[in-house]
């Protein structure tokens, strides 16, 4: 595998083959972390987070996985660059590529990270867009093939608002590598058909089986992987809620419906998740809903013995640092 000097933008770039490469890596990676081995191999290196978008995750992903690698890393926070404001993304590019050695955001509409890459003269790597998250499922792919040690033949299901970032990246990453993806969302709130046309030509060379459903019961039988996250994303008017709940309800991964999948199926989440009420959304969207025992998924399922999403979470720090050190 050559992928120096390639934007990470979205897995539709990359073969099968390829992102096979990375999680290999990642396993790597692990493994040598684990074990105190040095892998300094992007020794003097330097990259720049963008973050237009606040994370936990994603920025202590980035910055260990830099340190790691030898590189320095300068987080760019929402009030931290000029971009689109009094410099242009194309200008921001420019000047950041003079400097750095590979420009990580996380942001906003995609365009603006293929905008980034398209004038940058160094890789961009996307940390999450609207349209697309792909370290997150990088990560999760990662995450099912130590759980269950293989992707062929794992049935995976994700519940709730399936038309953004991950219920996108999901199919794509899914269709790529051999997984059987269900998106299990109300009508309109499915990916894009485009999307799902250019995913059904990957699935038929991975063998993936697609399906689009709208009741969850249908949706999780034979399930190995349930997979769920927030109904509404950060930037999103508070008034969504009022529209998303009521319709997302049904989806809402708890024991009951955690029973009509495998019986050793696992629950999955990209975090953060308003499992309980000791966040101050969470909380507050809670006790005006009527949700004590969770929104998206119930505490009891969040802190079962099927939950795997802190690993799930740990590997977005092996998977990244495998992005950076293929790209450098």
């Amino acid at each position: 595998m050559n992928l120096r000097g390639k934007d990470f933008l979205t897995l539709l770039d990359f073969t099968s083959e390829e992102i096979n490469e990375l999680l290999t890596l990642a396993d790597e990676l692990k493994r040598k972390k684990k074990a105190g081995i040095p892998h300094r191999l992007c020794e003097g290196k330097n990259i720049a987070l963008i973050f237009e978008k606040t994370s936990t995750r994603t920025r202590c992903a980035f910055e260990v996985a830099a340190s790691d690698l030898g590189m320095g890393s300068t987080y760019l926070g929402p009030s931290g660059t000029q971009i689109g404001i009094k410099e242009s993304i194309a200008d921001t590019a420019r000047v950041l590529a003079g400097m750095y050695d590979a420009i990580e955001y996380r942001g906003f509409g995609q365009e603006i990270v293929n905008e980034l890459a398209k004038f940058s003269s160094v890789p961009v790597i996307n940390g999450l867009t609207n349209e697309y998250h792909p370290t997150q499922v990088l990560a999760d792919l990662m995450t099912i093939r130590e759980h269950f040690g293989t992707l062929k033949n794992i049935k995976l299901v994700y519940l709730g608002d399936a038309r953004y970032n991950m219920g996108n990246s999901l199919l794509v990453g899914c269709a790529k590598m051999g997984v059987n993806f269900t998106a299990c969302a109300p009508e309109g709130y499915m990916p894009g058909q485009e999307l799902i046309d250019k995913c059904r030509g990957f699935a038929k060379e991975s063998g993936a089986v697609l399906e689009f459903e709208s009741d969850p019961k249908k949706a999780l039988k034979d399930a190995d992987v349930v997979y769920t996250d927030i109904w509404v994303s950060m930037g999103e008017p508070e008034e969504e809620w009022a529209k998303r709940i009521p319709l997302m309800r049904p989806y809402q991964v708890n024991s009951e419906l955690m029973s009509w999948a495998k019986k050793d199926a696992v629950f999955m989440h990209c975090l953060p998740s308003y499992h309980d009420m000791k966040t101050g959304i969470g909380n507050t969207v809670a006790e005006k809903y009527g949700l004590p025992d969770g929104i998206e998924v119930t505490d009891e399922v969040f802190e079962s013995e099927a939950s795997i999403v802190f690993q799930e979470a740990e590997n977005r720090m092996h998977t990244i640092k495998a992005v950076i050190a293929s790209v450098l």
